[in-house]
């Protein structure tokens, strides 16, 4: 379905992990999007476009850890599930251009803690990791004057042996490793204001690249069947940073094999991206992101 909208304007603001509590403003709108919102499996669907013509992806597989989906078995066996997961990123690689820049999101649970790293591993004869960022959901942090300062949302886990995992990986692959990056796009203020002046680098300019940590939140939510109607999305904010960072101008094409409800499409409605193509084998979850970039 080929869906032009005009992008919403976000009232959003994403606190910056140094500063807990800094308010940053939306992206701004560009211009009209045009989705292409597909019931389809994305190995199939992604079979009949033609190659080098995505220049950004943004996805989250299913992590094969148990959760309960409404059309996807997320208990296969290990080797079966990682040479599934060779299939449609190679699919990706084949789409991807050759500047173009590949967002993968992957969780991992306490009792299968190397799953993110053997996906990693898995891919590498197809592409070069070239940033490991490190997406954190809560945080606390001691003040100078001792105070405990938390903010976030976490899953609590019920253990003796393990602790609460308050952070999900964003593996950034290219196909060369050399794909420049807006560094800026989300960089931040100075905390020592003299390293303006003393590095040339700067410029003379407050603002410094944000690292590899993102501290995006989970936004508070009272029903999570009418608000989240999904058992593992990423914010909005997750796929705004990740076409930010590759940079708004030069995003033609994006794709999202495993939409779910449609937030990296929002992003891309916000960022005023020319043209969003994403794949979803569940029709509730297709039909609640038609319903909200609509």
């Amino acid at each position: 379905m080929r869906v032009p909208v005009i992008p919403s304007q976000s009232k959003g603001a994403l606190q910056s992990l140094l500063s807990l509590g800094e308010v940053r403003p939306p992206s701004a709108s560009l211009g009209t999007t045009a989705f292409d919102l597909l019931h389809e499996d994305c190995v199939r669907g992604m079979a009949k476009l033609p190659a080098a013509s995505i220049d950004l992806v943004v996805t989250s597989p299913p992590y094969n850890l148990g959760i309960r989906y409404s059309e996807f078995s997320d208990r296969a066996d290990r080797t079966g599930y990682l040479r599934w997961c060779k299939t449609w990123a190679a699919e990706i690689a084949r789409l991807l251009k050759p500047d173009g820049s590949f967002f993968l999101n992957v969780g991992a649970a306490p009792a299968n803690p190397m799953f993110p790293h053997e996906l990693v591993l898995e891919l590498r004869d197809l592409f070069v990791l070239q940033n490991t960022i490190h997406w954190i959901k809560s945080i606390s942090i001691e003040e100078q004057d001792g105070e405990i300062v938390s903010r976030g949302h976490f899953k609590p886990i019920n253990s003796h042996r393990f602790l609460n995992d308050c952070h999900e990986y964003i593996f950034y692959f290219t196909k060369t490793g050399r794909v420049e990056l807006n560094r800026l796009a989300l960089g931040v203020p100075y905390q020592d204001k003299t390293n303006i002046a003393r590095w040339s680098h700067t410029g003379g300019h407050d603002r410094r690249c944000r690292g590899n940590t993102w501290f995006i939140p989970y936004e508070t939510i009272q029903s999570r069947d009418k608000e989240r109607p999904h058992p593992a999305t990423f914010p909005v904010e997750l796929a705004e940073n990740g076409i930010r960072l590759h940079g708004v101008e030069k995003v033609t094409t994006m794709l999202d094999p495993f939409l779910g409800i449609g937030n990296s499409a929002i992003a891309a409605q916000r960022c005023g991206v020319p043209r969003f193509i994403g794949f979803e084998i569940d029709e509730t979850y297709l039909a609640e992101a038609k319903r909200r970039i609509g």
